[in-house]
């Protein structure tokens, strides 16, 4: 009897191993991918999310967990060593921190300790982060690109029959500008701040009108002294902020004398929030005689939806579906068992670091 005991536990216990290394197996063949965004209430990063998660939904064998880091560094940072130390075999970072390199290096250390790829999207971090791990990447834009891409937007607006004279309204050959800038040390905000006004000042040369910031922007010192990137209200890529920013500039400046000739934002929801605020005046509404021009950048539905209606008159889109394809793109790689960067030359590369470029778009009420 005794030896029948035996050979019964034996087995059971060979049955019990036998379970256990088949769920453990199970568990392997099921890809777990952990996306951390930067702030759930960002409107672009909304639509990169929901995108992300349309195509997610899509594919079989694949696990996913979403993330909001609440614009808080220290619990995106939580949030990613839990996620390690749980066990993952992709994680995907839109960065809160962009203006030090700290954050991303402590990320991307985490994670090549524990032999876990990292893909950084949206928020630009340092080439040197990127390249200190050969299983990490940047999914991204060009982060001057849009602000070339504005001023060329800016430049050919104004340069319309009679839009100069229009909006020059105190006939002094110099269109004052607001700029709504978004958060200080972004990549994206300075070089949209820039570059954006550069541009149309180089494309209007010949006219003889000029951009140039109006006295509502506040200077700030720690910028470069370039004559226009320190120039700014400082709306950290808030509607709400930008709405506040400006309400207070339009209760101290004239919109009749040339104070304030045009608006030039960073993000949509800046634009949109400077909307508002000149709707508040009677101005970007039913009349059409009372409109200040304004420019945004991310092509959301809302700004779509305000350009349609006459109260913006561009957008530069930042096509929040090719970023989401782009990112499930290298994460396919990772879940294939291939290097993270194979096959990506259909992608915009750049030359000497693995920084995934996704093209923008001018936007004017339809596709450009």
């Amino acid at each position: 009897m005794k030896k029948i005991l035996a050979v019964i536990l034996a087995l059971i216990m060979a049955i019990g191993t036998i379970s256990f290394v088949s769920c453990k197996k199970e568990e392997k063949g099921e890809f777990v991918v952990d996306v951390f965004f930067y702030d759930y209430t960002d409107t672009y990063i909304s639509t990169v999310r929901s995108s992300m998660e349309e195509q997610l939904k899509k594919l079989t064998g694949v696990k996913y967990y979403f993330y909001d880091g609440k614009n808080d560094q220290t619990e995106q940072t939580k949030q990613v060593d839990t996620a390690l130390n749980r066990g993952t075999d992709l994680i995907i970072v839109n960065i809160v921190t962009t203006g030090s390199e700290d954050a991303a290096q402590n990320i991307v250390d985490a994670a090549q300790e524990k032999d876990v790829p990292v893909m950084f999207f949206n928020r630009e971090i340092a080439d040197s982060v990127v390249k200190s791990y050969d299983q990490c990447c940047f999914v991204g834009t060009d982060a001057d690109e849009a602000g070339y891409m504005q001023g060329e937007m800016i430049a050919n607006y104004l340069l319309l029959e009679g839009n100069l004279n229009k909006y020059d309204l105190n006939d002094d050959k110099k269109i004052n500008y607001i700029m709504l800038r978004g958060e200080l040390g972004n990549a994206e905000a300075f070089g949209r701040t820039l570059y954006s006004v550069t541009k149309a000042n180089e494309l209007l040369k010949n006219s003889g009108y000029t951009l140039v910031p109006s006295a509502a922007n506040q200077k700030d010192t720690t910028q470069p002294d370039d004559g226009i990137s320190q120039f700014y209200l400082y709306g950290n890529w808030s509607r709400a902020t930008a709405k506040g920013l400006m309400d207070t500039a339009l209760s101290q400046y004239s919109l009749t004398d040339g104070s304030i000739e045009l608006i030039i934002a960073n993000n949509d929801d800046q634009a949109l929030g400077a909307v508002e605020s000149l709707q508040d005046l009677g101005y970007n509404s039913t009349d059409k005689a009372k409109f200040i021009p304004v420019f945004g950048v991310d092509a959301t539905s809302d700004a779509k939806t305000a350009i349609s209606a006459g109260q913006m008159v561009g957008t530069i889109k930042q096509d929040n579906v090719a970023m989401a394809k782009g990112i499930l793109f290298f994460m396919n790689n990772v879940k294939n068992g291939k290097d993270l960067m194979a096959d990506s030359g259909d992608y915009n590369v750049d030359k000497d670091v693995d920084k995934v470029r996704i093209p923008y778009a001018i936007y004017l009420g339809e596709e450009k």
